[in-house]
């Protein structure tokens, strides 16, 4: 069925247009064009008292379809005809319309149903405006009415964080008018549109109101204040400023007027590289599940519901936790008392984190921690459906917890391992198993990372790889297949970011200088040196040499990392690194790295006397054109199944902005 809208009208005058394409009523171009034609004609038609605007299978819209955006230039098409349609044909024409919500209306899915003279919604429904996670802002005019629906500060916070709110809080603050059941939603929407015909409920004009309106003096301070704080978390972006600039305009000089200001910002947003940068990213994200010659040849996943982890330190509690918020049953397994109830300890601190952010309740909590067990024996493994080892980077360790492993899990148990820079085949060279042998790396803290790597190597089956795809997407993960060298992808391609950076400390640069110039400059979560601090300098020791090995030919040896491990300075772990650390974990500068740093600076031999005069963007330059040269290396090697699945690993894992 092609998108578009079905239009019925009833015995009682009420024309139920429906949007209907599926699965979730995106607003194609067709869409939008038969629902206009639909309201002209039920505008027109004397048999009809009042328009009642409601989705197709549960479902009103998730917003414009963004397709579009790949396929067309300037927005994907919207200008300001579709504005004023939605004024003239949705708001403010002859009859009333009513919207009847559920499940979602998102983006330009709530637009239209706020355009609406009325909203009713159904129990379970999401409503927002997320325009700016795509780097654009909202087209059909949310910038002007969800102010004058929510009341300003409430609006742009909605806008600015991009997050929906639920049926409870849209009634409370004003974005609907009811919740219903959903078997009464549309018998109730007729009877209020029908109430509205007649004069028996009031009309409401979003575009003109003003009740929820703060004084114009507050409203103003408001924005300003949004300014400040969408300037401070996005120093780099211009359009969260230009969505507030359109909604400042509105509130100064009228709905209509705010209107043609958020076309023109709209505009502006659609043309910069930043919204090519996040559709990209949103596309990319949904296709990593989608491996050549994996999920397409024919091959049904396996759930998994039983899931062991072996080792309880912060990685293997992390996942374990990742697990039982997936629904699944969760064995961990320890050497001994001490360290199994440690494990045990912090994955019920990692759940009553849950707790403390709002996420779950007490009770909720022990519901799921009666489906974790610890263990000191491999008694409950044989019927686990897989395993996740995370014990310290030991080849004999690993080899030997595998080859254990192959005796007492069925035949079908995956065996996967989150080493970071082991060969996966290594790890499983004394066993006879290594087609179901599988590379699964989490990032640190794993239950909030959202990234998980799964490493394949030329052994391990199909069916193995789709099955921990499956197990991915239940932990609520994003998988990315890779393929088994040093560094897989994501570590691999970061090697020369701090390597970068020590060099040119090296060099008489300024650690904390360079810190500062990735962080503010470019946009990284944090600096190289802040970095290594928070991984710690032993670890960094340790894979550094990985690497050294592997690339020789093109790594820098930095001395810096040797030398704060044997100065036991290995970051917030001792409490000093390149930073000192108080209680809290905060980070400061330290006057007694300068000797460590003047000592590899004699041992490097590049420093004469004076730093190199670079600018800020040659700093970014030196330390990230050799990421992105790695990044080709890997893409050429055919490590990732396609480029998009590099850009979105490196995003997700180590913070690459997305809108770079």
């Amino acid at each position: 069925m092609a998108p578009g809208t079905t239009m019925e009208v009833g015995q009682d005058g009420v024309a139920i247009i429906t949007l209907a394409n599926p699965p979730v009523n995106a607003l194609h171009p067709k869409v939008l064009s038969s629902l206009f034609n639909h309201a002209r004609e039920a505008h027109n038609r004397s048999d009809v008292k009042a328009i009642v605007v409601t989705g197709q299978g549960g479902r009103f819209s998730a917003g414009f379809d963004i397709q579009q955006f790949l396929t067309q230039s300037g927005g994907g098409g919207i200008d300001s005809k579709i504005n004023a349609a939605f004024c003239e044909l949705l708001e403010s024409g002859p009859k009333p319309t009513v919207a009847a919500v559920e499940g979602i209306a998102l983006g330009g899915g709530c637009e239209t149903a706020m355009a609406c003279n009325a909203r009713l919604c159904t129990p379970g429904t999401k409503m927002g405006l997320p325009e700016l996670s795509l780097g654009i802002l909202p087209g059909f005019g949310g910038t002007q009415r969800l102010p004058r629906l929510v009341g300003l500060q409430k609006a742009c916070e909605m806008m600015l964080t991009s997050q929906p709110i639920k049926e409870g809080a849209a009634k409370k603050l004003g974005l609907v008018d009811d919740v219903v059941p959903k078997e009464k939603l549309l018998p109730a929407a007729r009877q209020l549109a029908l109430a509205i015909a007649a004069g028996k409920a009031p009309r409401s004009y979003t575009l003109y109101r003003t009740d929820k309106l703060e004084s114009l003096g507050e409203a103003l301070a408001i924005i300003t204040f949004a300014k400040a704080q969408a300037a401070k978390k996005g120093a780099h972006l211009t359009h969260p400023q230009l969505c507030l600039d359109a909604i400042q305009w509105g509130v100064e000089f009228g709905g209509l007027k705010g209107i043609d200001k958020e076309q023109e910002a709209f505009a502006k947003a659609a043309s910069l590289d930043t919204h090519k940068a996040l559709v990209h990213i949103f596309f990319a994200q949904r296709s990593t599940k989608k491996v050549k010659g994996v999920t397409d040849a024919g091959l049904k996943a396996r759930k998994v519901r039983k899931v062991a982890v072996i080792g309880g330190g912060l990685m293997g509690s992390g996942i374990a936790t990742a697990g039982l918020l997936a629904g699944q049953e969760v064995v961990i397994k320890e050497v001994n008392d001490k360290f199994l109830q440690g494990g045990l300890s912090r994955v019920k601190s990692n759940l009553m984190g849950q707790v403390k952010r709002g996420k779950m309740n007490q009770q909720q909590v022990d519901k799921l921690l009666t489906k974790l067990k610890g263990t000191l024996t491999y008694d409950d493994f044989k019927t686990v459906d897989m395993v996740v080892e995370a014990v310290i980077e030991s080849i004999d360790l690993k080899q030997k917890i595998f080859a254990d492993l192959e005796k007492v899990c069925g035949p079908g148990c995956i065996l996967s391992t989150n080493t970071s820079t082991i060969d996966i085949e290594l790890i499983g060279q004394k066993t006879k198993s290594q087609d179901r042998i599988i590379g699964a790396h989490f990032f640190s803290p794993a239950h909030i990372m959202p990234l998980l790597e799964i490493v394949r190597t030329e052994k391990t089956s199909k069916q193995v790889i789709l099955d921990t795809i499956e197990y991915g997407a239940q932990i609520k993960k994003t998988p990315v297949v890779v393929g088994n060298c040093t560094g897989f992808a994501v570590n691999r391609v970061f090697f020369p970011y701090t390597q970068a950076a020590c060099m040119l400390v090296d060099l008489g640069l300024d650690p904390y200088m360079i810190d500062m110039v990735v962080l503010k400059g470019f946009g990284m979560p944090m600096g190289p040196f802040r970095l290594s601090d928070l991984v710690g300098a032993d670890i960094g020791l340790h894979v550094g040499k990985n690497f050294i090995e592997a690339f020789s030919e093109r790594v820098y040896p930095a001395q810096i990392i040797s030398l704060l491990n044997e100065h036991k300075r290995l970051g917030e772990k001792t409490g000093s690194g390149f930073y000192k650390f108080d209680n809290k974990r905060k980070a400061s500068a330290d006057k007694d790295l300068a000797p460590i740093i003047e000592e590899s600076r004699k041992k490097a031999g590049l420093f004469k006397g004076q730093p190199p005069k670079l600018t800020p963007e040659e700093i970014i330059q030196f330390i990230f054109f050799p990421v992105v040269n790695e990044g080709c290396r890997v893409i050429d090697e055919g490590i990732v199944d396609k480029p998009s699945d590099l850009d979105v690993a490196t995003v997700m894992s180590m913070g690459f902005p997305a809108y770079r």
